[in-house]
């Protein structure tokens, strides 16, 4: 009997069905999930209980979920991030996880590059000036010049600072594993992490999460950083307290801040309300491109894994 792939995600295949094919032209069984929606860890166990491996979204798997998933032997993710995924018990339980890293960089670096240049030529604020018939101009900021800091650099962490660095900013990182051959080959200069807070007039988040050292910017943080610097998060909701942000913003020590990412999704709170802020509903690798790219991959991923088990 083939092996049984659960597609986990609600909308896998949908503008491409070439990922779906890679899977049947192996030989794997598919079952998909049908709801349209991110699947509750009930409805994961109930619709999975026999897969062997799962082609993996945003849903959760943790003890609860991988202690009744008897027979998974293979988390596929579409996507970079493995939080959603206790990676401790997976690896107990002899499951191998993967991801598709290098698909997501080009997409999370576009649009952290526009949320830097929108927050500095107001271009959202105009665009709602204008749709109130009001001829209103605010004065904007150029990027070339300004110190850009980089908390995390990765590999998007480390696309986004050559890239700003060859734009004319000024960029400065920090990373718990700091590479200075790269840094020097680029033309960034790494400091430490209360130095890419205090020196940064726009500060973009780009870490992994790591429990082990955790990471999230407080008030203590946001009273430390210059006078309208801005900052942009895509990375993840939990690295911002939005409470001290939205204060931060409010009193006008901060001039400005982009967000993708919130500590609760959807978001509706507060922040929609200031107009020196950009909202947008987690998009960062949301393009047509990048997700047929990863569905391709985590496709790949998962035909390659039974093939290397079939040949043992």
């Amino acid at each position: 009997m083939s092996s049984r792939i659960f597609i986990a995600s609600s909308v896998f295949a949908e503008f491409d069905d070439r990922p779906l094919k890679l899977i049947k032209d192996s030989g794997l069984s598919i079952i998909r999930n049908e709801t349209k929606k991110r699947l509750t860890q009930q409805e994961l166990i109930a619709q999975a209980k026999n897969a062997e491996a799962v082609i993996a979204g945003l849903e959760i798997y943790d003890t609860q979920v991988l202690e009744h998933l008897t027979d998974l032997r293979c988390i596929s993710r579409c996507g970079v991030g493995v939080d959603n995924i206790d990676m401790v018990l997976a690896q107990k339980k002899g499951i191998e996880v993967f991801t598709t890293p290098d698909v997501v960089t080009g997409p999370v670096v576009e649009l952290t590059l526009a949320m830097i240049l929108d927050l500095l030529r107001k271009v959202s604020q105009h665009s709602v000036l204008m749709r109130q018939h009001k001829w209103q101009r605010i004065m904007g900021q150029q990027l070339a010049g300004r110190t850009v800091g980089v908390i995390g650099l990765g590999r998007i962490g480390r696309k986004v600072a050559e890239v700003l660095s060859q734009l004319g900013a000024r960029v400065i990182g920090y990373d718990i594993h700091p590479d200075p051959a790269w840094a020097q080959k680029g033309n960034i200069f790494l400091v430490d992490l209360n130095q890419v807070i205090c020196l940064s007039d726009i500060l973009t988040l780009h870490l992994a999460v790591d429990h082990k050292n955790p990471f999230v910017l407080t008030n203590r943080h946001f009273k430390s950083m210059k006078p309208e610097a801005l900052i942009i998060n895509v990375a993840r909701g939990a690295f911002v307290d939005e409470a001290a942000l939205l204060q931060a913003l409010r009193n006008g020590h901060l001039a400005g801040a982009a967000l993708d990412v919130f500590e609760q999704e959807p978001y509706q709170g507060p922040l929609c309300d200031l107009p020196n802020v950009i909202l947008t509903p987690h998009v960062g690798t949301f393009t047509k491109q990048a997700r047929i790219d990863m569905e391709i991959q985590a496709a790949k991923n998962v035909v390659n894994f039974f093939s290397k088990c079939n040949l043992k």
